[in-house]
């Protein structure tokens, strides 16, 4: 079964740290590139950051230096450590993968509160 399945969402204050984990089946994992999403209410999806197979990463502008994406290929698990968080990075965050293939599948989200 094909599937994604994001955790470690939560209610944080400004400045804190949440460290988010994506759960994936084989098949969508191994050998392929892997991104996390995020999407505001009333608001389109956003790229956060992506991560090759062989570990190569890119970063929005306004993560870069507090969020990092990273793989842990013998779990099939995607991460994303959040570190400095701000309210405006408040949003139901989203795993994605594979990358560049079709058909490219989507979690259910988790959803980030960062309180002010």
């Amino acid at each position: 079964q094909v599937q994604l399945v994001e955790s470690g969402g939560g209610l944080v204050q400004a400045g804190g740290s949440l460290r988010l984990s994506c759960a994936a089946s084989g098949s969508i994992f191994s050998g392929n590139g892997m991104a996390w999403y995020r999407q505001v209410s009333g608001k389109q999806r956003e790229l956060v950051a992506t991560i090759t197979s062989r570990g190569f990463t890119s970063y929005i502008d306004s993560v870069k230096g507090r969020f990092t994406i990273s793989r842990d290929s013998a779990k099939n698990t995607l991460y994303l450590q959040m570190n400095s968080l701000k309210p405006e990075d408040t949003a139901v965050y989203y795993c994605r993968g594979p990358l560049g293939v079709v058909p490219s599948y989507w979690g259910r989200g988790t959803q980030v509160t960062v309180s002010s």
